[in-house]
């Protein structure tokens, strides 16, 4: 068919390739039609069109990448149902005394651990109800709560192989292990959440004030209230933390972190309907399957048969060869290029596309540049922009539409512009750092 194309119309590949591409990219930007069915439609026109092979298509796609979210999906939805998350909230609030301020720090630094394990949609859903709970009994405005636990949310993600769906792409297309990501941004992001905890407890110390009778409130609360199943808590904290170890120890044992996801998930699915009867064993079985994002899934699966298509057709490696000039071959310049375009990109349109489509590109670029070792500042950079990037609007990230959305229903509406005043300065700020931070460790 794309002879007859371009036999007919002139039209070539690459051309052909763009436009789709193109298309595809707006209609996900306007978010007029389901994610998935975008990439899956864009993906099989382009197969009927013979940009690529169904055997390329297939190929293209990364299941390392589909086995690490569905494993971690599973883990984390299973986990949730003990009530954990909910309990370190609460017994942090009581730790600090229910002061507003020390629970502003502390529901931070909870939100950017859990972020750097969980994904950040999964981290507020769980934390802001908790916080509504808290600044609905300490009377005091929930605001500067909501969008701090946004930025940390964003920010603790960067830290971790598994925190945010970029370094789930980078680290598989890789082949980086978990403590590669825990030791190059690990830094970075701590320094980060620091700075940017500092700076909220300094402008909203003053008015964050309630009265002896409301902390006294929050004080009251028990904690072990929000454990709804004990033996799942143990079970859980058991299979996560093996979970953790693997990834971390996958380098040295030679097993991809995908598998190692799929088999937690496994273990933790057997022990959660363990003794059961099988219409029960059944059931909670499939009640685990249906809260796992398949529309996430299918969506990685489209656009990673999409992203293949202009690989193939040559299209990244025009892409990459015009990057290399522009950089005129200096990595010092790329490093700090790749960063600023994918933080200003990245607040403005969805950061997996942009990030499937740079790491092909990227990777086209190698040679060019001394090979993988000269090319990792480049990939760090690109990690740390992408997810820094989504704090800079509130469309940047899927967690900042669902905080907005569950703070809407509260009756405290995030509005853009109201979001824009603080976003704009931490994601400025967090990229400078990260700037910093890439120079002193590499330049």
């Amino acid at each position: 068919m794309l002879e007859l194309l371009n036999s007919n119309l002139g039209i070539d590949a690459k051309t052909v390739a763009c436009a789709l591409v193109l298309i595809c990219y707006l209609i996900l930007f306007s978010e007029k039609i389901n994610r998935a069915v975008v990439t899956l439609l864009t993906a099989t026109i382009m197969i009927f069109l013979e940009l690529l092979t169904q055997a390329q298509a297939f190929s293209g796609i990364d299941f390392n990448t589909i086995s690490l979210l569905v494993g971690m999906m599973v883990i984390v939805n299973i986990t949730e149902k003990s009530g954990l998350f909910q309990f370190v909230a609460v017994w942090g609030a009581k730790k600090v005394k229910a002061h507003p301020v020390g629970i502003m720090i502390m529901l931070t630094f909870v939100t950017a651990f859990f972020s750097a394990f969980l994904d950040n949609v999964t981290t507020v859903l769980l934390i802001v109800p908790v916080t509504f709970q808290i600044t609905r009994k300490l009377n005091i405005n929930p605001f500067p709560y909501l969008i701090l636990e946004i930025f940390a949310s964003n920010i603790g993600g960067t830290a971790t192989l598994i925190g945010d769906p970029p370094n789930i792409l980078i680290g598989s297309a890789l082949n980086l292990s978990f403590l590669d990501f825990l030791k190059t941004l690990a830094p970075v992001v701590f320094i980060c959440i620091i700075a940017l905890t500092v700076f909220f407890v300094l402008i909203w110390r003053k008015s964050l004030k309630t009265t002896e009778r409301n902390r006294a409130s929050i004080m009251r609360m028990n904690e072990l209230e929000s454990i709804t199943d004990k033996v799942l808590l143990y079970k859980s904290l058991i299979v996560l933390t093996f979970t953790i170890a693997g990834f971390i120890s996958a380098e040295y044992i030679h097993i991809a972190n995908g598998v190692i996801a799929l088999f937690g998930a496994a273990v933790l699915l057997l022990l959660y309907t363990l003794g059961e009867t099988h219409y029960d064993r059944d059931e909670k079985t499939e009640d685990i399957f249906n809260l796992v994002d398949w529309t996430t899934i299918f969506f990685f699966c489209g656009l990673f048969m999409v992203v293949h298509a202009l690989e193939i057709t040559g299209v990244l490696q025009i892409l990459g060869e015009f990057f290399i000039d522009l950089t005129q071959g200096s990595i010092k310049k790329t490093v700090f290029l790749i960063l600023g375009s994918s933080a200003v990109l990245s607040s403005a349109i969805d950061n997996i596309p942009f990030v499937a489509t740079m790491i092909p590109m990227l990777k086209s670029m190698e040679p060019a540049f001394g090979g993988r070792e000269a090319m990792m500042p480049v990939w760090w950079a690109l990690s740390l922009g992408a997810c820094f990037g989504g704090n800079g609007t509130l469309i940047g990230a899927s967690a900042n539409v669902i905080v907005a959305g569950l703070a809407s229903r509260e009756g405290h509406p995030i509005g853009f512009v109201r979001f824009l005043i603080w976003s704009i300065p931490v994601m400025l700020v967090s990229v400078l750092i990260a700037a910093v931070y890439l120079w002193g460790l590499y330049f």
